[in-house]
């Protein structure tokens, strides 16, 4: 199992698409999580995992918990214990989690683990503004120059955002929010931008300390605004291009 693993860590998940990797993890679920700083090392019994990409896999199935909350902020996870619930060696978890540790998600923890990031609302705040600093501005120049059919070809991205907040599920939601803002950005044609601007809306993702679970309606509204800024990017409503833009950032799941 471990040589496996191994080898599988080499595969080309990291490049797969984001919605390609969240739909190969929709089966792949973590245990409930109990509150408070432990390492989490119960035996549980192995899911599946496809071998052609498993860190690829197991990256989007812990991104996604962190969204959902099934990663408990301030909760300490242990790679062999995660392994065991994915039913992988522990080298592709670790990996992942190194990753996540890279992207501010989790600090690594000596001889336990992981232990996942406790975020404040001032946090978020500031990530809020800095966003909100990198995009406005390119939103209102591509607002002046993009002709409307660039932006009726993205009415099918907003709408998955819709479906997704209308069934309620966060991590499928944040999914397809980035994939959302990814695409309005790149019609900027910078993607240095794109890549910056990712990597913050994924932290904006992330869950706050005892924050209540979003609900639906906030998931729904937030999506709405995503239909709303592409009419007022066809009316080039500059006003109303910089008010949603900025607004959005702190809403739901930004």
């Amino acid at each position: 199992m471990e040589q496996s693993g191994t080898r599988d860590t080499e595969a080309t998940g990291a490049s797969a698409s984001a919605s390609a990797s969240y739909e190969s993890v929709r089966s792949v679920r973590l245990p409930e999580q109990a509150r408070g700083e432990h390492t989490h090392s119960e035996p549980a019994a192995a899911l599946p995992v496809r071998r052609h990409s498993v860190r690829g896999q197991i990256l989007a199935a812990l991104r996604a918990a962190l969204v959902s909350g099934e990663l408990v902020p301030g909760g300490v996870y242990s790679a062999p214990a995660l392994g065991d619930r994915f039913g992988v060696s522990a080298t592709p978890v670790r990996e992942a989690m190194q990753q996540l540790a890279v992207e501010g998600a989790v600090e690594v923890v000596p001889n336990r683990g992981f232990r996942i990031a406790e975020r404040s609302a001032g946090e978020l705040a500031q990530l809020a503004e800095v966003r909100a600093l990198l995009e406005v501005p390119v939103m209102l120049r591509l607002a002046r120059t993009v002709p409307t059919e660039r932006w009726t070809a993205l009415r099918p991205l907003a709408d998955e955002t819709s479906a997704a907040a209308a069934c309620g599920d966060r991590a499928a939601y944040a999914d397809r929010d980035r994939a959302f803002h990814r695409a309005l950005l790149s019609l900027s044609g910078n993607q240095q931008l794109v890549m910056i601007a990712d990597d913050l809306h994924r932290r904006s993702q992330w869950p706050l300390v005892s924050a209540p679970a979003t609900r639906r309606a906030d998931l729904v509204a937030d999506a709405a605004e995503h239909l709303a800024l592409l009419d007022a990017l066809m009316a080039r409503d500059l006003p109303v291009v910089q008010s949603l833009v900025s607004e959005h950032f702190t809403g739901a799941s930004g």
